[in-house]
């Protein structure tokens, strides 16, 4: 993690646009060139985030999924600012767009379908990775430019050198359903879990509802 002072940080972040802020300051801006500078702070005094910083999360968790053929960002860079408080991860952006904003587009009920199965099937293939991903939602799955689905804002990803088990998929398909119109979008005709079922390579999915 490279400690930047104030100014190498401003020259950094000039002319940058803010994507998204809290009532803490800025958390993601969008760079000139178009690479991204997401910042962290530390929420507690006392947090894993003193000896695991949240920017640092961020990167492994980057190496590990390209390392298992998951599309995900490119990290640059990981700076400390004192000046600023905070950590922060400089990458390239996955290029596509994610399914929350393909569903906005109001597609045809046959793309819908279609996406559904490639949806459960890429689901199944992150549990048999052993990959659970606390903020898996629409949001953060990216159908790219090469055609295929990828992940964005993943500091909180766990990884596992097994297939997770039965109570961590059911818990991670719950989090998919936390936006009811989403929800009854995963839920249509049964496509996606039939699709996560017959992907997956573990019997445990069979044990798995949505």
């Amino acid at each position: 993690m490279i400690h930047i002072d104030s100014s190498c940080y401003q020259a950094l972040s000039a002319d940058g646009k803010v994507v998204e802020r809290d009532s803490h300051g800025v958390k993601v801006l969008l760079l000139p060139d178009g690479s991204y500078l997401k910042l962290f702070r530390r929420k507690r005094l006392l947090s894993s985030a003193l000896w695991q910083p949240y920017a640092r999360r961020f990167a492994e968790a980057c190496r590990t999924l390209a390392a298992r053929r998951i599309p995900c960002p490119e990290v640059i860079a990981l700076y400390r600012i004192p000046s600023i408080d905070r950590d922060a991860v400089h990458y390239h952006p996955l290029p596509g767009q994610t399914l929350r904003q393909i569903l906005a587009q109001n597609i045809s009920a046959t793309e819908a379908s279609r996406l559904r199965q490639r949806l459960g099937a890429f689901v199944a293939h992150l549990h048999d990775l052993g990959i659970y991903f606390r903020s898996l939602h629409l949001g953060n799955i990216v159908h790219t430019s090469q055609e295929t689905l990828g992940l964005i804002d993943i500091a909180d990803i766990r990884l596992y050198r097994h297939t997770l088990g039965r109570f961590l998929r059911q818990r991670n398909l719950r989090h998919m359903r936390r936006y009811p119109k989403e929800a009854d979008w995963l839920a249509t005709d049964g496509e996606f879990l039939a699709a996560y079922r017959a992907a997956s390579s573990s019997s445990k999915n069979t044990e798995v509802i949505l």
